[in-house]
């Protein structure tokens, strides 16, 4: 049994679904990553699976728990971390304000945690004093995510985290990634930059109409002549 899955989804807005049978799952210092062409689902599963979509078919289990009708506040309580595309950070409030702002589920010394992701984003300390709305477009992506860690998830979860950032702010967040995998932490990930996400991924799901369309492991799915056909451009 996987740490997280999202097994035989089914839902969507309104009365239209959008995934229809769809299972997604990662493991603990795994990268998983969501792929597929716009308007696939990828971003319906990752907020579906943190509790922003109501399933009408399907559950999502943490750790063997089924935690399909609990809150995304709740499930921020059992250890998942969220980042969203748009709109992630407090833009009126200094970085170390963001950051102080993710660890709000903690009553212990957050300072240490604070100095983690000072050491994981180096600019984030250099620019701590100011308003996060004054950053760059890499740069308050590198706050929502430091915000997120500051939880101590065992799980983040990444909605285009490299959306409108430069090929080198893109290499500096992916590297950064693998990182945070490294130390343990569950990374699901959903991106438009399927090949450069696969390369680091060590399971992909290609999504097609919101059902699984292909599932292997990132270089398998990179090797794979229909999916490069159909969406790495060959």
């Amino acid at each position: 049994m996987s740490f997280l899955i999202g097994e035989n989804m089914v839902c969507g807005y309104g009365g239209a679904d959008i995934l229809h049978d769809c299972t997604i799952a990662v493991e603990p210092g795994e990268i998983a990553v969501v792929v597929g062409p716009n308007g696939a689902g990828k971003s319906t599963a990752m907020k579906a699976m943190f509790g922003m979509l109501t399933l009408r078919e399907g559950r999502v289990l943490l750790e063997n728990e089924d935690i399909s009708n609990l809150k995304p506040q709740q499930r921020v309580l059992k250890g998942m971390g969220f980042v969203p595309q748009t709109q992630n950070v407090f833009t009126s409030m200094t970085v170390e304000e963001n950051l102080e702002m993710g660890a709000f589920i903690r009553s212990d010394d957050i300072v240490q945690t604070m100095q983690q992701v000072y050491a994981l984003f180096p600019a984030l300390y250099e620019k701590r004093q100011q308003p996060a709305g004054e950053l760059s477009g890499g740069q308050r992506q590198q706050v929502a995510v430091g915000r997120a860690l500051m939880t101590r998830p065992q799980l983040l979860m990444l909605d285009e985290p490299t959306a409108g950032v430069s090929p080198i702010v893109m290499d500096e967040l992916f590297d950064r990634i693998i990182e945070i995998a490294q130390t343990g932490i569950a990374i699901l990930m959903v991106e438009q930059n399927a090949k450069q996400s696969l390369n680091i991924a060590d399971r992909g799901y290609v999504l097609v109409q919101g059902r699984n369309a292909h599932t292997d492991t990132g270089a398998a799915l990179l090797a794979n002549p229909e999916v490069r056909r159909a969406f790495l451009g060959g």
